[in-house]
């Protein structure tokens, strides 16, 4: 029996009104949170840990901001015309990939000079991006058609376009050591899993409502998947392919990021900030306000600083020791 839908906040009551059956943790401090102003509306966010730069899409300007937090201001602003949805960064190589649904192309930039090194043809739609730093490839997932890109970052050419199980595929992670991807599926409310070594989808996994957002712990090979219909984080187990514990947020989460060498996920799941959970245990350790309903989410895996974006008053927020 299907009821009539419920709110956010009405939904968040019922949920916590059980003499003591979720205990949210109280608010929480960073040592330093900055703003930066970028203007438009920033987007998509991804972090270069090697050299500290962040790299901030805005779909309304065809434009790549290039944020340096020593600097705490952006120090370039790329034209790459369109409109730049995701970003993902290649570390290893020194390379920026900006997806361009519209066109359904992938952009890819040089780290260093931030010049323009290709434009790869991946399907239509191609929305989400995930780089495999190890093989070198890169994967677009459609929101439109469902596919999956597979693209070779060194030759900048597409290498396969896998048909995809569903119709639509959303926010994409890679597991390079056990040569998995993960691809959440929005209108199915599952994870699809998808294997390298195949190129073929080999597993499904139901997770929470309208998952938009995953990310992989490499070394325990968790998975976690931010659920935008409901107040909970989905925990994947990578071995069983079976959702093993849910997290409960104070809100809808559609973004969220992993700190590898601690195994902490950071998402915008909290009212008007960013949520901590601790990946292990899988326990909600901290909520940061903000003022802002946070859009994008990344984090520096050298420094732990954790980059938000703000698309409402065109701001990135750089978050420290959270």
């Amino acid at each position: 029996m299907r009821g009539r839908p419920m709110g956010r906040r009405a939904l968040f009551a019922l949920v916590t009104a059980g003499a003591g059956v979720a205990v949210l943790p109280g608010v929480a401090r960073a040592q330093d949170v900055r703003s930066i102003d970028l203007g438009g509306s920033p987007t998509a966010v991804a972090v270069n840990p090697v050299t500290g730069l962040a790299y901030v899409t805005d779909p309304e300007a065809g434009t790549v901001s290039v944020v340096d937090p020593r600097a705490a201001a952006a120090v370039a602003v790329i034209r790459v015309g369109g409109a730049p949805g995701d970003v993902a960064v290649d570390p290893k190589a020194n390379r920026i990939y900006v997806a361009n649904p519209p066109a359904g192309t992938v952009v890819v930039l040089d780290g260093r000079t931030h010049d323009l090194v290709s434009v790869i043809g991946a399907g239509s739609g191609a929305s989400a991006l995930a780089v495999d730093e190890r093989a070198n490839r890169v994967y677009a997932a459609s929101g439109a058609t469902g596919t999956l890109a597979v693209l070779d970052g060194i030759s900048c050419t597409l290498s396969a376009l896998v048909p995809g199980p569903k119709p639509s595929l959303g926010g994409i992670a890679v597991d390079a050591g056990r040569k998995l991807a993960y691809c959440a599926s929005t209108g199915t409310d599952s994870l699809e899993v998808f294997s390298i070594d195949s190129g073929e989808f080999v597993a499904s996994v139901k997770v929470g409502a309208r998952p938009t957002a995953v990310a992989v712990h490499t070394e325990s090979g968790s998975v976690y998947v931010a659920n935008s219909g409901i107040h909970h984080m989905s925990i994947v187990d990578a071995a069983t392919h079976t959702e093993r514990k849910t997290v409960l947020l104070r809100s809808e989460s559609s973004s969220l990021a992993v700190h590898q060498g601690t195994n902490t996920v950071y998402t915008n799941g909290g009212q008007n900030g960013l949520s901590r959970v601790d990946g292990g245990s899988g326990t909600l350790t901290g909520e940061l306000p903000l003022g802002i309903n946070p859009g994008d989410v990344a984090v520096d895996q050298r420094t732990r600083t954790v980059f938000v974006t703000d698309p409402l008053h065109g701001r990135v927020s750089l978050v420290r020791d959270f």
